[in-house]
């Protein structure tokens, strides 16, 4: 796999007081709000997930697999709305690898075909599920008991190596769905229920350890939700620090809206797997759920500028946003950055209504789909537009410095902002 180096971008506009608009406060507040809506809402949905765990370590079947995989897709739905908080806000990219880090090399976790060690990775066959003995940087580990403090504190990210991904969504995914051996086929992971049947009827081996490894990831998960929902309510560390300066808080926003349309979404999730028509780029590769995955992560700097956020529930959070700021210094650039939005999330309902109709991403990924590698850059060329829109935006509101994350997979900082 292909290692990509990440670059930083700065946005630079001159130096200028903040424009005396009606209600930067409020748009601050109303960006605290929908974080803390969108937090609750991955809380609660990753605990609907850990009861549909639950229920299939009590009885594995067919029935109880398929509704612990359809849980974790609807957790998936309000979590991925809140990358948009990771950019601009420390407590949250410090915090973030521990729940939604990818790609992983799955097999220091479980059984796999055609993988093992390699001079990237020595760990990457470790397998602890069949191993309640390891050796890591030369320590002899004990891993006869599988628990939260095992996952979070010895393996992820074992010997410093970001692919060594043992917690959150994307471990919790592999157990779910096992490993995709269908390439750039469709068709997405076929673990069977029975790897976590007891006795005679267990298949693969150590299904007892896997049915533990699974619940200490799910657990795990909800622990770490449980505290980044509580930064984001009444006084919070992350809605403080956000709400305590105007300035630092429109720049949170903005690096936020930034980051992860260009760099982390156009580049390094959607363009390096074009570029390299290889399926392991995918963010949700087990489940073949990536074209959801892409366009809720488009909807969250949507409701962010917008001001406006649907919970699970069909409620609605919604106040003052940046678009209100924005169109009092500069209604046409607002047009412009709206209608830029609503063009991305086109260009992305059509991945996600490809996929619905059968033609999977990875299928899109293939060498040779025009048609597919059509609909992704469509997507990428799109998440590049609204980012130089937001650079604007940087600008017309008299922001200072704001640094955006790149990717060696898009082109040059001079040919994206002029």
């Amino acid at each position: 796999m292909l290692s990509t180096i990440r670059k930083t971008l700065l946005i630079t506009a001159a130096a200028a007081p903040l424009p005396a608009f009606a209600g930067p406060a409020e748009v601050l507040t109303t960006y605290a709000e929908i974080a803390e809506a969108g937090y609750e809402d991955s809380l609660a949905t990753a605990q609907t997930l850990r009861s549909s765990v639950e229920a299939l370590l009590a009885d594995p079947s067919d029935v109880t697999l398929n509704a612990a995989r359809a849980a974790w897709l609807k957790a998936r739905v309000p979590y991925q709305q809140t990358e948009v908080f990771r950019f601009g806000n420390p407590i949250v990219d410090d915090w973030e690898g521990k729940v939604n880090a990818w790609p992983l090399d799955e097999g220091l976790i479980d059984y796999v075909e055609g993988a093992g060690p390699s001079d990237e990775n020595p760990l990457a066959g470790l397998n602890v599920i069949a191993h309640p003995s390891l050796t890591i940087s030369g320590k002899e580990i004990d891993a006869s008991t599988i628990t939260p403090a095992l996952l979070s504190d010895t393996l992820h990210e074992a010997d410093e190596i970001e692919a060594n991904v043992a917690t959150g969504y994307h471990a919790i995914e592999f157990l779910l769905w096992g490993q995709d051996l269908n390439g750039t086929e469709h068709g997405a992971g076929t673990r069977p229920a029975t790897d976590y049947a007891s006795g005679d009827a267990c298949t693969n081996g150590n299904c007892d350890r896997r049915a533990a490894y699974l619940k200490a990831a799910t657990d795990l998960l909800i622990s770490d939700l449980t505290f980044m929902a509580a930064q984001w309510v009444e006084g919070g560390a992350a809605r403080e620090a956000v709400t305590a300066d105007e300035t630092a808080g429109l720049t949170a926003i903005l690096t936020g809206m930034g980051s992860l349309s260009y760099g982390e979404q156009a580049g390094e999730r959607m363009k390096l797997g074009v570029m390299l028509n290889d399926p392991e780029e995918e963010h949700d590769c087990f489940s073949d759920n990536t074209h959801n995955s892409h366009y809720y992560d488009g909807l969250g700097i949507q409701n962010v500028y917008l001001g406006e956020y649907q919970r699970v529930d069909g409620t609605v959070v919604s106040g003052e946003g940046l678009t209100d700021l924005l169109a009092e210094v500069d209604p046409a650039l607002d047009a412009q950055m709206k209608a830029d939005l609503a063009h991305t999330m086109r260009e992305l309902g059509q991945i996600k209504t490809a996929a619905e109709a059968g033609t999977s991403y990875d299928q899109m990924l293939a060498a040779g789909n025009t048609a597919g590698e059509e609909l992704i850059m469509g997507a990428v060329d799109a998440l590049v537009a609204q980012t130089r829109s937001i650079e604007r935006t940087v600008t017309a509101l008299g922001l200072t410095g704001i640094s955006v994350e790149g990717s060696d997979s898009l082109d040059s900082p001079e040919a994206v902002f002029q």
